[in-house]
């Protein structure tokens, strides 16, 4: 029986997730891969690409939780700004809703704030991803 690159991967990858010891060596990863006919270079190049895309989604996690606390502590701060401000027109001027003003307003600007936040495929995100990648 013979198998295609793709069936060979996929078995080999549910025999891996299967053996319960979890955690390879560098000489095993080695082993295997030249068992498999895989060079020692092909096997380094393809580590040292996983490394980095390993790194690139740490950094994207990193920089969305970045953002998304940025947005949490924007939307705390309008809650209780505006509440006051609600509180406030209600103790002084209850015949007139000014208070509605400022919530609509600030309102405006926390929805844009979220959309950037959570709208991660647009190419702002990726240059706001830049731009802190830069700074850190």
């Amino acid at each position: 029986m013979t198998y295609d690159s793709e069936d060979v991967q996929k078995i080999l990858q549910i025999a891996l997730t299967r053996k319960q010891e979890g955690e390879f060596s560098q000489e095993q990863l080695i082993e295997m891969a030249s068992e498999l006919g895989i060079s020692s270079d092909i096997l380094k190049t393809t580590e040292k690409n996983w490394l980095t895309q390993q790194e690139e989604e740490r950094s994207l996690r990193t920089f969305n939780t970045f953002r998304r606390r940025a947005f949490w502590a924007h939307l705390v701060t309008f809650l209780a700004v505006n509440l006051f401000l609600i509180l406030l027109n209600l103790i002084t001027s209850p015949s007139y809703f000014w208070a509605i003003f400022p919530v609509l307003g600030w309102g405006l600007g926390l929805f844009f704030h979220w959309w950037s936040v959570y709208q991660s495929k647009t190419e702002d995100y990726e240059i706001a991803f830049q731009k802190w990648r830069a700074k850190i």
